[in-house]
C-alpha cells in the first residue's frame, strides 16, 4: 500500500512539471574602465565595452570592444594632464589600445607619488565619468623572502615571505608574482587587509599568480630553476573593495549555492571597473635547480 501511494505521488508531481523559458532583456553595453597609477609610473587607462553574458568570446569580439577617442584628464592636485591613446600591434593582425601620458605634451605630465591623491575625469559619447584614488604611504615592509623544498617532491618548492605590518588598521595590499619571462600575474586571491595581522611581523607562503584566461592548471607551483619576482602593492580601500568583490565573483562563477554579490566600482555614472593607485615594492629570489 505504501509503495502504491509513493508511486501515485510521484506521478502527480511529475504531471505538475512545467518548462520555464527565461527571456532576458537586451542590455546596452556599459563602459568598462581599468585605470591605474603606480609609484614612479605614468597613469594608464584601458577602456572597453561590456559584452553580452552569452557572447562567444573571440579575438575579433575583444578587439571590437575597445573604446576609442575618449577624453581622459587626470589631476594630481597641481597639474592636469590629458592622456593620449596608444596602439600595440599583436600577432595575428590584432591590436591592444590604452591611454597614457601624451609624449608630445610633457609640460603637464606627472608620475605616481607616495601619499598623493589623484582625480580622473573621462568623457565619451556625451557622458562624463569621474573617479578618485590615492597611492598610500608604503608602510608594510617585506623583511625577507626564501624558498624550501616540498616534502617528497624534488621539483616543486614553496616560496615564503616575512612581512611586518605597521600599527594602525587600514593597510591594504595586492600582490603579483612573475616567473622567469612570464608577465606579472595577480594571486588567485590577490588582495588582503590587516584586520588579523595588524601591527605584527608574520610569515606566509606565497601562492603563484594565475592567468585567468588560461586553464589555471599547473600554474600555481614554483619549480626548481625558477626566478621569481614578487610585487606587493599598497592600495587604498576602494581599490581593495573592487578586487575583493571581483575575485569573489570569479570564485563563485558556476556555483549554484553561492550568494550573489555586486562588484564595487569607484567610477561614477554607471561605469564598470576601477581607478586604483599602487605603492609597489619588489623582491626577487632565484631558486637553484
Amino acid at each position: 500500500m505504501r509503495f502504491f501511494l509513493v508511486s501515485l505521488l510521484l506521478v502527480l508531481l511529475s504531471g505538475c512539471e512545467k518548462a520555464v523559458d527565461f527571456k532576458l532583456d537586451a542590455v546596452a553595453p556599459a563602459l568598462v574602465v581599468e585605470a591605474t597609477i603606480d609609484v614612479g609610473q605614468s597613469p594608464r587607462v584601458v577602456l572597453s565595452k561590456s559584452l553580452n553574458y552569452f557572447s562567444k568570446i573571440t579575438p575579433e569580439l575583444l578587439a571590437e570592444s575597445f573604446v576609442h577617442n575618449a577624453v581622459i584628464k587626470i589631476s594630481n592636485g597641481t597639474s592636469t594632464h590629458i592622456l593620449k591613446e596608444y596602439k600595440i600591434q599583436l600577432t595575428g593582425n590584432y591590436s591592444l589600445y590604452f591611454y597614457s601620458t601624451d609624449s608630445s605634451n610633457l609640460a603637464t605630465a606627472f608620475v605616481g607619488e607616495l601619499g598623493r591623491s589623484y582625480a580622473m575625469t573621462l568623457q565619451h559619447e556625451a557622458k562624463e565619468y569621474k573617479a578618485t584614488t590615492s597611492i598610500p604611504v608604503q608602510n608594510k615592509r617585506i623583511d625577507s623572502i626564501w624558498w624550501k623544498a616540498r616534502p617528497g617532491d624534488t621539483s616543486e618548492v614553496s616560496v615564503l615571505l616575512k612581512v611586518t605590518d605597521p600599527k594602525g588598521f587600514g593597510n591594504y595590499v595586492r600582490y603579483f608574482t612573475k616567473k622567469n619571462r612570464e608577465p606579472f600575474l595577480p594571486g588567485f586571491t590577490s588582495v588582503y587587509d590587516d584586520l588579523v595581522i595588524e601591527g605584527t611581523t608574520y610569515e606566509l607562503e606565497v601562492e603563484p599568480g594565475v592567468d585567468r584566461n588560461g586553464t589555471l592548471k599547473g600554474e600555481r607551483d614554483f619549480m626548481r630553476g625558477d626566478t621569481v619576482v614578487l610585487q606587493i602593492s599598497g592600495i587604498d580601500k576602494p581599490t581593495y573593495d573592487f578586487w575583493r568583490t571581483m575575485e569573489y565573483t570569479y570564485a563563485s562563477v558556476g556555483n549554484p549555492f553561492s550568494s550573489p554579490i555586486k562588484v564595487i566600482s569607484n567610477i561614477s555614472n554607471g561605469a564598470l571597473g576601477y581607478f586604483g593607485g599602487y605603492a609597489s615594492q619588489y623582491k626577487t629570489i632565484i631558486i637553484p635547480k
